[in-house]
């Protein structure tokens, strides 16, 4: 196959899916809105998986430069309940399948791989239609049009691409997240480093946890979980960080303050991640020329699979268009059929996750599942 693949997203499953078409010789562009590589932050660590993530990069040629950016010690793990007491505490003995990265490392080692120019940044879609044929038209903020024949959206949860196929959106799962960083932890904050440990630390009850990761040069990057309503911080200004601040530390009055400094003395404004899914289930009727990868095609809550299935996507799409070089929905077709009973899967196994963090068992039930895994 020649035909140029039109990829729209280039985070890390766009970008696999570039790489990996690459290697098989298929040409592929990638439109991206962000403005260049170096535009924002990527967020923290993947935990990339024997199974799926450590698959796509051996299909895109890249697992030495993989192996080379690995954070050694971080799949270390800890939990504990809301008073500091430590109930489960499993050391990186280096025999773990689940080695930890930089989210931003991955992705520069992807890019690096791509011919220059595979991605052109600056390109936010504002709208795509079909023109018949398996064909369609972009148009992007600046009005400039491109035509595809191929077309992939792996543009995330609000994707511009998933209209064509799905009228499926996403919704709020009643769980939000609020991100917030320590620097230098280790000097600075040296009883929130001791509780954080080289890899995970959990504090959990039910409704509610504060967990932070470590990361290099000392970095702690902390999620903090609310079972809630939608709405809970409607009132609250996030760029006012004393407010928005004070807000998220009163729902944890009375936990331990080596995990309340996490939020109360964090180097970064608060951000605000209210999380939402697509249904476990979705899934849509083939419509040629078009398909979709990773979140665009399957949201769901964070469980540590998100980007793996991403790049497990694109690395069987591409294997799909490779193989079927002269008939591209045939191509898609398979790939779908591996797709949707996997992310289906994927996406149950992640809403009992959050149950087992949040739910009423907290922090026991995820203490018993550590300790069986």
């Amino acid at each position: 196959m020649t035909t140029p693949v039109t990829i729209v997203g280039a985070g890390i499953g766009g970008l696999t899916l570039a790489r990996v078409l690459h290697v098989h010789g298929i040409p592929a562009t990638i439109y991206e809105a962000e403005p260049s590589a170096g535009a924002r932050t990527q967020g923290g660590q993947l935990d990339i998986h024997a199974e799926d993530g450590q698959v796509a990069l051996a299909a895109a040629g890249l697992t030495d430069e993989f192996r080379a950016i690995i954070h050694h010690g971080a799949q270390a793990a800890r939990v504990f309940d809301q008073h500091g007491t430590l109930l489960f505490d499993e050391p990186d003995d280096g025999t773990g399948e689940r080695p930890e990265v930089l989210r931003g490392d991955l992705r520069r080692i992807l890019l690096d791989s791509l011919p220059q120019d595979t991605v052109r940044w600056g390109h936010r879609v504002t709208g795509v239609r079909a023109l018949g044929g398996g064909r369609h038209q972009l148009t992007f903020a600046d009005r400039s049009t491109v035509t595809s024949s191929v077309l992939v959206g792996a543009d995330g949860a609000w994707s511009k691409i998933r209209p064509l196929l799905s009228g499926a959106v996403p919704t709020y799962v009643g769980t939000t997240f609020v991100e917030t960083y320590l620097h230098d932890a280790d000097v600075a904050h040296p009883a929130v480093a001791r509780a954080v440990g080289a890899g995970s630390m959990f504090a959990l009850a039910p409704g509610k946890w504060i967990a932070a990761h470590r990361e290099t040069d000392a970095v702690l990057h902390t999620y903090v979980a609310l079972t809630c309503p939608a709405d809970r911080f409607d009132g609250i200004d996030f760029a006012d960080i004393p407010a928005a601040t004070h807000a998220v530390a009163a729902e944890f009055d009375g936990w331990a303050t080596e995990f309340t400094d996490l939020i109360t003395r964090a180097d970064t404004p608060p951000a605000l991640r209210p999380i939402f899914a697509l249904p476990s289930n979705h899934r849509w009727d083939r419509v040629p020329g078009v398909t979709l990868i990773g979140d665009a095609a399957h949201l769901a809550p964070p469980a540590g699979e998100g980007a793996n299935l991403a790049m497990l996507d694109a690395a069987e799409l591409a294997g799909a268009l490779a193989a079927h070089s002269d008939d591209t929905d045939a191509a898609l077709a398979a790939y779908e059929a591996a797709m949707f009973p996997r992310s289906e899967a994927s996406a149950v196994e992640a809403h009992l996750g959050l149950e087992l963090y949040l739910g009423d068992s907290a922090p026991y039930g995820l203490v018993d599942f550590f300790s069986r895994s």
